[in-house]
C-alpha cells in the first residue's frame, strides 16, 4: 500500500458505512465501530489539514468506490460461506476452485480502493502529499514493530 493514510482513510469509509458480513452484531455495535472509524478518519484528515473541499472530494471519491466494491463484497461473503462449507467437506477440488475465485474478488476489491486513493492523493497539495508519505512510513514502522513483537515472543 503506498499511500497509508489515505489506504485507512479508504479502509475506515468502507467499514463505517458497510453493512456487517454476518448480519448479527450485537445491537449499538455498528453505531460505536462507526464512531471509532469517523474519529479516526476526523484524526487523520486533520493531520494532512484537509480543506472543506478536499474533504466533500474525499467523500465523493470513496463514496462511488464503496458503491463500486458492493457486489463484490457480497460474492466474497459469499465465497467465504461456499469456502467454509468446502473445508469441513474436505472437498479440495472446490477448496481450490473457491480459493482461485476469492484471490480474484480480493484484487478487484484492491483495484477498485487503490484506483479511489490514487485519484484522492491527487487531489493533495505537495505538503499533505508529504505528510501522507510521513504517516505511511510511521504506520509501516509501527506494523513492523508489531509484528517483530508477535514473532520474538
Amino acid at each position: 500500500m503506498q499511500f497509508a493514510a489515505i489506504g485507512a482513510l479508504a479502509a475506515g469509509m468502507a467499514f463505517a458505512q458497510a453493512p456487517s458480513a454476518s448480519g448479527n452484531a450485537p445491537a449499538g455495535a455498528h453505531g460505536t465501530a462507526r464512531n471509532m472509524v469517523r474519529q479516526h478518519l476526523d484524526n487523520i484528515a486533520q493531520k494532512l489539514n484537509l480543506t472543506d473541499s478536499q474533504r466533500k472530494e474525499f467523500h465523493s471519491i470513496f463514496r462511488q468506490a464503496r458503491e463500486s466494491a458492493m457486489p463484490v463484497r457480497q460474492e466474497l461473503r459469499e465465497n467465504r460461506q461456499a469456502l467454509a462449507a468446502a473445508v469441513k467437506a474436505d472437498q479440495t477440488s472446490d477448496i481450490q476452485r473457491l480459493a482461485t475465485a476469492r484471490g480474484k474478488l480480493m484484487g478487484q476489491m484492491t483495484a477498485i480502493y487503490s484506483e479511489a486513493r490514487a485519484k484522492f492523493y491527487q487531489t493533495l497539495t505537495p505538503e499533505q502529499r508529504a505528510k501522507s508519505d510521513q504517516m505511511h512510513q510511521e504506520f509501516r514502522q509501527h506494523m513492523r514493530e508489531r509484528w517483530s513483537q508477535r514473532n520474538s515472543g
